[in-house]
């Protein structure tokens, strides 16, 4: 898993570098960005083999709208990190990894606040942040991105448990406007993973100096 999380993160990497790859159509998407979402769902099943459907969305819609859909209350969020971290759950999965095919966000463990390896105020004002500075891609546009995402999937011959709920509750919420979808509760009960969602800027400038380790 270490070898290719290292090899994920440095695709995104070069992915952040390259010249214009944000102004790419997404129907007339270059192989290099569909290598990279390839990487991105063997990833995801590789190590996430649990997920549903609706999890692999979860992933590149992450990439794509970040954290900002559960900051309504700074406040409250704050109190709800705080119980989290007291909480008796194992804080399982990586460190840190990168989100979707563009890597425009990394799923940071809680860890790494538990084991005092990054203090809590710098944890927490990474993650606001991180949410004050999203400007959330038009509709039209997410659906476009990942229509190309889901060709991908269908290219890889990938299948999920309740595939055919997942598609069906996920069109409904695309026909209401809503893009924001939730971990399945087959993936919740098999991943223990907590994470708040930081953007890469944000998590190369607070986090990553002090994981000197």
């Amino acid at each position: 898993m270490k070898s290719l999380l290292l090899s994920f993160i440095s695709l995104m990497t070069l992915l952040a570098f390259t010249k214009g790859k944000d102004a790419t159509p997404p129907f007339s998407t270059p192989r290099s960005t569909q290598d990279s979402v390839v990487v991105a769902l063997r990833y995801q099943m590789q190590n996430y083999p649990a997920s549903q459907y609706r999890d692999v969305y979860k992933n590149f819609m992450q990439d794509f709208f970040g954290p900002g859909h559960i900051l309504n209350d700074t406040a409250a969020s704050a109190r709800y990190l705080r119980s989290e971290l007291a909480g008796d759950e194992p804080f399982e999965g990586p460190l840190y990894e990168p989100t979707g095919f563009r890597g425009n966000f990394y799923r940071v463990n809680l860890s790494l606040v538990r084991d005092s390896i990054v203090p809590y105020n710098v944890f927490f004002d990474a993650f606001v942040e991180s949410v004050q500075a999203i400007t959330p891609p038009d509709g039209e546009e997410w659906m476009k991105t990942w229509r190309m995402i889901d060709s991908v999937i269908m290219t890889e011959g990938l299948h999920f448990v309740n595939e055919e709920i997942d598609r069906k509750d996920l069109a409904h919420q695309f026909a209401e406007g809503d893009y924001i979808a939730h971990h399945s509760q087959r993936y919740n009960d098999s991943v223990h993973f907590h994470y708040r969602i930081i953007s890469r800027d944000n998590f190369r400038r607070h986090i990553l100096p002090l994981l000197n380790f």
